[in-house]
């Protein structure tokens, strides 16, 4: 079976391919915390050094601009989320927080989420099932032991979301994801067909800072969305969710949006949300248990 082509696959193999893990009840809940007409996630991929690091390259420049994320980038977004009130949930690969214990801390003191994000923003889809596991217990209890806090929730690295990542989110009783993308608004995830109890929390690649504004100077990737034009997708992102009563979610990366022309562009995005009434700013775990028990 494994020899064939997907054109020669009989109904119960592709079936059992997308219904390996599958959207389930929309947990979309009647009402936000309040009377809120919109509820706000945002999130940061705390990567950092660990995005060259997993591909083996352990030169300074490429380290250097992963490190920017750290000293330049995430206090700088700190200073942004302290001046609106927004409560932020930030992903990080456990070796980014051993590398930068004192941002996890800051993390936490201002009332921020940590969350998990891989060991070192591994290939989950290139991992065996054994090897993904270990890494998952291994920096679940890395983040544990530097937040003070067990993590609630998981993003895979590069949303990286393996045949075996729904068995291991489980089995560490995490109570969400945030890798799929099968609607705008939570749902919960179904494994072959059956209801698994996690929350997932969907992003989406036009609604992510990086394939707008990454820069690699030895492959494809260029910048070629300016900043502002990137937020102003984002505005309208939030403006129909706000129409619709729904969940206007956002991943960010300190190392990405961190640089000042960029925060303008995140500062201006955050003054908009704010200019309406009925907002509802919440981390990924805040909401997923929210969803959990009202939708």
């Amino acid at each position: 079976m494994t020899d064939q082509q997907p054109w020669q696959w009989d109904e119960r193999t592709w079936r059992g391919h997308v219904d390996r893990v599958r959207a389930g009840r929309s947990l979309r809940p009647a009402s936000w915390p309040g009377g809120a007409r919109v509820a706000v996630a945002l999130s940061f991929d705390s990567d950092h050094e660990t995005i060259p690091l997993k591909d083996g390259e352990t030169r300074p420049g490429r380290l250097s601009q992963g490190e920017y994320g750290s000293r330049a980038g995430a206090p700088r977004v700190l200073r942004l989320l302290e001046r609106y009130g927004v409560p932020a949930s930030f992903f990080m690969p456990a070796v980014s927080a051993l590398l930068h214990p004192g941002e996890v801390r800051d993390y936490v003191a201002a009332g921020h989420e940590v969350a998990m994000h891989g060991w070192i923003h591994e290939r989950n889809m290139r991992l065996r099932p054994a090897e993904e596991r270990e890494l998952a217990l291994r920096a679940a209890d890395t983040l544990e032991r530097l937040s003070g806090t067990r993590p609630a929730g998981i993003r895979t690295p590069s949303w990286d979301f393996s045949d075996h990542t729904l068995a291991i989110t489980r089995e560490l009783g995490l109570r969400y994801d945030s890798s799929l993308m099968a609607d705008d608004e939570p749902y919960e995830l179904l494994a072959d067909g059956e209801p698994t109890g996690v929350v997932e929390i969907p992003v989406e690649w036009i609604r992510d800072d990086a394939p707008y504004l990454t820069m690699d100077r030895d492959g494809a990737s260029r910048p070629h969305t300016p900043p502002r034009q990137a937020a102003a997708i984002w505005r309208d992102e939030f403006d129909e969710a706000y129409r619709e009563g729904g969940l206007f979610q956002l991943t960010l990366h300190p190392h990405v949006i961190g640089h000042r022309s960029r925060m303008a562009a995140l500062r201006e995005l955050l003054r908009h949300i704010d200019a309406h009434e009925g907002v509802w700013y919440a981390t990924h775990a805040t909401i997923a248990a929210y969803v959990w028990e009202h939708a």
